[in-house]
């Protein structure tokens, strides 16, 4: 089955094709779901919109606590075929529409149509953030709010400075760490959409769009990170447009610099003796995939209900 990269990343590549260890993911992702809705205030009968909704876990979420409309967008057909045929499985086709769309050019959404716009993990891919949040605005009624979960990946850009590989010390394996690097910095440089901007850049955006109230969350945390079989995390990659470590090392080094490597990082990486910095609203999961998170709400001035 061929797949855009979009779906095959959350289909496979980001659990490195490990179930149990995607299982786990899920359970994770689902309670940030519940607190994406909650710090959204969603109320039964509102309409939400959710921008790139991958697999449909945020909006899938507003349907199961009584919205009346979901609306699905997302920039990957395949994955709006996926929810398709979940909202019919479901029983909620009805109550669920689809639209093949970037955050920044809703124009196939009505201005004043939705009540709630939600995003998780998604500005971090658009370039124009600005024109972003504008079309969430425009899209929102008054009092509409905008719910945002971001990576500020910006946060852990240092550690590509320091003698480690993604908080795992290399012990003078620095040619070979420099090497991996090059290749992910080749596709996502400092100033990729990824990593241009942090939280502040977040609540600027919302004032210059003007929403009407702006408010963070914002957690930093210091920590080791989970065991992880070594398979998984050779073969997991932390988005949709990178490779994972085996085809980076495939790229980069020699046969030799790829043992050398291998020989020094699984015991790490399974065993859990590495640092990690992460920065976000609250606890979840510590891994090389999810270094940092920061999440904001802006209300759109109006007579509606400010949250």
């Amino acid at each position: 089955m061929t797949r855009d990269k979009w779906a095959e990343w959350l289909a496979e590549r980001r659990c490195g094709g490990d179930r149990a260890y995607e299982a786990e993911m899920l359970e994770e992702l689902a309670e940030a779901r519940d607190r994406d809705l909650d710090h959204a205030a969603l109320q039964a009968g509102e309409t939400l919109l959710d921008v790139g909704c991958g697999d449909g876990l945020i909006a899938f979420g507003a349907l199961e606590r009584g919205a009346a409309l979901a609306i699905f967008s997302d920039i990957s057909q395949d994955l709006l075929d996926r929810c398709t045929a979940l909202a019919k499985e479901r029983g909620l086709a009805g109550r669920s529409q689809f639209a093949l769309t970037g955050a920044d050019d809703l124009s196939v959404i009505a201005d004043e149509s939705v009540d709630v716009v939600t995003t998780r993990s998604v500005l971090i891919y658009v370039e124009r953030k600005q024109t972003a949040l504008a079309e969430f605005f425009r899209v929102l009624r008054l009092g509409g709010r905008v719910s945002l979960f971001e990576p500020i990946n910006r946060f852990g850009a240092d550690y590509r400075r320091e003698e480690s590989f993604w908080g795992y010390p290399l012990d003078g394996l620095r040619p070979e760490r420099d090497k991996l690097n090059a290749v992910y910095e080749r596709i996502q440089p400092l100033s990729d959409p990824m990593l241009d901007f942090d939280e502040r850049d977040l609540v600027a955006l919302c004032g210059r769009t003007g929403f009407a109230e702006t408010h963070l969350e914002l957690h930093v945390d210091i920590e080791a990170p989970k065991p992880v079989r070594w398979e998984t995390w050779l073969h997991a990659s932390g988005n949709p447009k990178i490779p994972t470590l085996a085809e980076a090392m495939e790229t980069a080094l020699t046969r030799a610099e790829q043992e050398r490597v291998v020989a020094h990082l699984q015991p790490l990486v399974e065993q859990g003796e590495g640092r990690h910095a992460r920065r976000s609203p609250t606890s979840g999961r510590r891994s090389r995939t999810d270094p940092a998170r920061a999440r904001a709400r802006a209300v759109r001035p109006g007579s509606g209900r400010s949250a």
